[in-house]
């Protein structure tokens, strides 16, 4: 497949140890609360929507774990990812649990779906590979139905803290030094960033997703927005409403974020 950008054949292959790795992970008990977190905070939002049968996209799929979730639930689901090994893997898991869903190999900057065709778009973990993070915006915002949801997770440049290269304050290095050690894990230290095809080139905070979200017709929520105050005790929910008080003290919070959520309601036309 050919990236819509230019004449460069996109790498569906998959190294190894990154199959090996994602593999066991999408099925760990850490995954699986972190996705199923996801599918009920969507369900929130959804509201009494939830209850009718959608069309949920999740874009980057990997092995499909979230899009079983979605599934299970009676769901029309479609799965898209870059990566061919982990796709064949998903589609074995959909089959053995006796589940119908619509995977393909392919690129987010492209995506294979018509316009207003999604109610529900998910991005886990995948904005900050693709170089052409605008033109995946631009595709998600495309296939997304009028007061359709987008849900987006990738990495916080506030947070010294993050899990794409196993480097001490990565998100803090300057740009060009960030250039150089992504030329080194696509060649010789493939390590540095868990052996992943498409190292994480681009870096976002919630402000600035949040402007991108409203040029392209959507409102926006960010992670303090969307927790539930009912699931938290005493001392949790004082420490949210002191962090949605006022912008300050949201930005301090979001330094001590290490990845960033936001999620996007499309506005009807």
């Amino acid at each position: 497949m050919n990236d819509p950008k230019g004449n460069e054949t996109l790498d569906h292959s998959s190294r190894e140890e990154f199959y090996e790795y994602y593999k066991d992970q999408s099925i760990s008990p850490s995954a699986l609360e972190r996705l199923n977190n996801i599918h009920a905070t969507l369900n929130r939002e959804l509201g009494a929507r939830s209850r009718e049968k959608l069309d949920i996209v999740d874009i980057g799929c990997g092995a499909g774990t979230l899009c079983t979730i979605w599934a299970r639930d009676g769901h029309r689901v479609h799965g898209i990812d870059v990566n061919e090994p982990l796709i064949n893997l998903a589609r074995e898991r959909a089959e053995k649990d006796g589940l119908e869903i619509d995977y393909r190999v392919g690129t987010a900057t492209q995506l294979p779906w018509p316009d207003s065709s999604m109610d529900v778009c998910m991005v886990p973990e995948l904005l900050e590979h693709v170089e052409e993070w605008e033109a995946c915006l631009d595709e998600f915002s495309r296939v997304l139905r009028p007061n359709g949801l987008l849900y987006l997770t990738t990495n916080n440049t506030l947070c010294p803290v993050q899990q794409e290269f196993d480097l001490p304050l990565y998100s803090w290095y300057p740009g060009f030094v960030k250039r150089y050690c992504e030329k080194l894990a696509k060649t010789t230290r493939p390590q540095l960033a868990g052996y992943a095809t498409y190292p994480a080139v681009n870096w976002f905070t919630f402000n600035m997703l949040r402007k991108e979200f409203d040029k392209r017709g959507m409102v926006s929520k960010d992670r303090f927005d969307l927790i539930d105050p009912g699931s938290k005790g005493g001392p949790a929910r004082l420490v949210l409403a002191v962090i949605r008080s006022n912008p300050l003290t949201r930005f301090l919070a979001y330094l001590f974020t290490p990845y960033t959520v936001i999620l996007g309601r499309k506005r009807q036309s």
